[in-house]
């Protein structure tokens, strides 16, 4: 496969374009595999690539109904940070940002990530307390953590509502290493990467059954025939239940939700950072994109859904929250509008673990985080498949964790997945 690089891309340059290998193949499913993982969204893909890299298991299929991240990894707001306190997702996130910080150099193509920095706005002094015991616990563990006085919010935000807000400003927690990056291009270096290490990429391919024999999984159904399986990974995000069912091991504590993302008109540079905001029942997150276009969204449906479509009650919430905090967009037209599909966990936090069935494991609850987390969460479920054992990191990101009285809520919102954000 073409290596990119400039030298390349001059040749290239000079001779029409013609010398460009194609990014994967789009090859016919084997009999069997080693290894399947079901769904070729972020999480998938990043798992098949570690589980080359990292563990030299090359007999490995990814199989999705659709086309290769035309799922959820199409549907976000690109937001990456690390800003976690709770035990578990505090390391877990941060090896997520580390390996954010190297991904373009590790996969040779351009996943966009830029450190633009991620500012919480404070609107009260619990709020400043809250921030601070939370950016306290992430210096402990060497994650650069600021807490910004309004005089400098104002000096390097200058567009926020600071006059006349219906939440007065006073401050920000800020991470400088966060910021944002390209869903897609995600997508497409993870698929090269692991195409390049022989794994089989099947789109159009939809799993319609999970055959089981002597409580293991024995092959996948699906519409191009059965794929025969010693290990099968499912990373499917909202669709889990749906999964799940189909190996017949009753209920997961999850719920799905859909969560709604807005994109505005291009305009001239505005935002240089994500800036988000949750107070009075309001939440709210916004950032530019490379193209221009504001890119925001705010709090998911509450009621239970697997449509991918927008509605307007949402838009009205969401476009109040945008002019209450940047009334410059008043005037701006919104492009278009789009929903995902989450799939939420009684304590705002994912699994990433063994299964009832021996040869099943699971990828699941994510809720708001799943693009954040992509690397990590391929890194470690890549390590769990292979080696039959959770990493310590990972240990409690298990479904018996609420039997244990293991709660890792970050929001601390108790168990209801509508209020984890």
């Amino acid at each position: 496969m073409t290596r990119y690089n400039a030298w390349n891309v001059l040749k290239n340059g000079i001779t029409g374009q013609k010398g460009w290998d194609r990014a994967w193949r789009d090859p016919q499913p084997k009999d069997s595999y080693e290894i399947v993982i079901v769904g070729a969204g972020l999480h998938g893909l990043a798992t098949a690539f570690y589980l080359a890299k990292n563990h030299g298991i090359r007999n490995i299929a990814v199989v999705e109904k659709g086309w290769l991240g035309g799922g959820n990894a199409g549907r976000n707001t690109t937001i990456v940070r690390s800003n976690y306190m709770m035990p578990g997702n505090r390391f877990f996130y941060e090896h997520s940002l580390k390996l954010w910080e190297n991904l373009s150099h590790e996969l040779n193509f351009n996943v966009m990530f830029s450190q633009r920095a991620h500012i919480s706005l404070l609107h009260s002094p619990a709020a400043r307390d809250a921030a601070a015991r939370r950016y306290n616990t992430m210096r402990l563990t060497d994650t650069g953590a600021e807490l910004w006085d309004l005089e400098t919010l104002k000096r390097e935000v200058p567009h926020l509502n600071y006059d006349n807000a219906r939440f007065p400003i006073i401050g920000a927690a800020v991470q400088s290493r966060a910021g944002s990056a390209r869903h897609d291009a995600v997508a497409w270096g993870y698929a090269r990467g692991a195409d390049q290490y022989g794994v089989d990429i099947i789109q159009n391919c939809e799993v319609t059954g999970v055959r089981r024999e002597n409580g293991r999984v024995t092959a996948v159904e699906t519409t191009r025939g059965d794929i025969g399986a010693a290990k099968v990974g499912f990373a499917v995000a909202g669709n889990t239940s749906r999964l799940w069912r189909m190996v017949e091991l009753g209920k997961l504590p999850i719920e799905t939700h859909k969560l709604q993302a807005f994109v505005s008109e291009p305009l001239k540079p505005l935002l240089d950072q994500v800036v988000v905001f949750g107070v009075g029942g309001a939440h709210f997150y916004i950032s530019q994109s490379d193209k221009g276009g504001m890119v925001f969204g705010g709090d998911l449906d509450w009621y239970k859904s697997y449509a991918q479509r927008g509605n307007l009650p949402i838009v009205q919430d969401v476009a109040e929250a945008a002019t209450s905090i940047l009334p410059c967009l008043g005037r701006v037209r919104l492009l278009r509008h789009w929903s995902g599909v989450m799939d939420m966990s009684m304590d705002g936090s994912p699994f990433i673990c063994k299964t009832p069935v021996e040869n099943l494991y699971l990828n699941a609850g994510w809720n708001y985080g799943g693009f954040k987390a992509t690397p990590a969460s391929g890194w470690y479920f890549a390590d769990l498949i292979a080696n039959d054992r959770p990493d310590p990191v990972i240990e409690n990101f298990d479904l018996g964790r609420f039997s244990r009285g293991v709660n890792i809520d970050e929001r601390g919102a108790g168990p209801d997945p509508k209020l984890h954000g």
